[in-house]
């Protein structure tokens, strides 16, 4: 009696592929006794594979510190990395890196009491290996679905990286411009070097943004953000 009862109470481990609801995905996998990376898409978990050095955590290091310069130069904007997005009841996704507005500065998202984004981050973006097939479609479905404005997938294998932004319910990709870069519609100031992005020149990536960050349409996003001038 007593061992059915253990059975009963015991609860499962999440697997790849298993149809949840959002609340059962949460309790699987905080009973999980290692954590490892898990993400719910339109109600299917996949469970992340380890992850290689060259072709995602090295590529991961250039991105995210190319929006940690931002982030420390733009007042109201914060960065996460690979935080759990409680987008709907379906999707609970754990993106590679986001960059919001916060609720103050009038941002789309906000943080529950239990400390996770609910709502649409203005931009998401995924490092794309042997995901990519789920980045550029079911992810890319919700993403827009549920408000998310900007959204990077950088596909090593390929070697190319898409910058979409969200137009009237679509996403359309932002176009470098004949300087060779690509500039934030939401986040103005950030400008990126996609050549240099692609081959690891890391200190032309930054000295690029260094001209987003000086020039004057940031200057004028960070008085919004604080409020100035409104």
């Amino acid at each position: 009696m007593m061992i059915n009862l253990a059975l009963k109470q015991r609860i499962p481990p999440l697997e790849n592929g298993d149809r949840l609801t959002r609340y059962e995905f949460e309790r699987r996998y905080q009973a999980m006794p290692r954590h490892q990376k898990a993400e719910l898409i339109e109600g299917v978990v996949y469970l992340a594979s380890p992850l290689r050095f060259e072709s995602h955590a090295e590529p991961h290091g250039h991105v995210i510190g190319w929006l940690g310069v931002y982030e420390a130069s733009t007042p109201g904007v914060r960065l996460g990395i690979e935080p759990t997005v409680r987008l709907d009841q379906n999707n609970e996704p754990q993106p590679d890196g986001v960059l919001l507005i916060t609720q103050t500065a009038k941002g789309q998202s906000r943080f529950s009491d239990d400390d996770y984004i609910e709502g649409a981050p203005e931009l998401v973006i995924e490092i794309a290996a042997s995901s990519v097939a789920i980045d550029l479609h079911d992810k890319k479905k919700i993403y827009g679905r549920n408000g998310v404005k900007e959204y990077i997938v950088w596909q090593i294998f390929e070697n190319k990286l898409d910058w979409f932004r969200l137009q009237q319910g679509e996403y359309v990709s932002l176009e470098v411009d004949t300087d060779g870069i690509i500039k934030s519609q939401v986040f103005p100031g950030l400008w990126l070097s996609m050549s240099d992005l692609l081959t690891g020149n890391m200190q032309q990536v930054l000295a690029v943004l260094q001209l987003g960050l000086n020039s004057p349409e940031h200057q004028i996003f960070v008085q919004q953000l604080s409020g100035e001038g409104r």
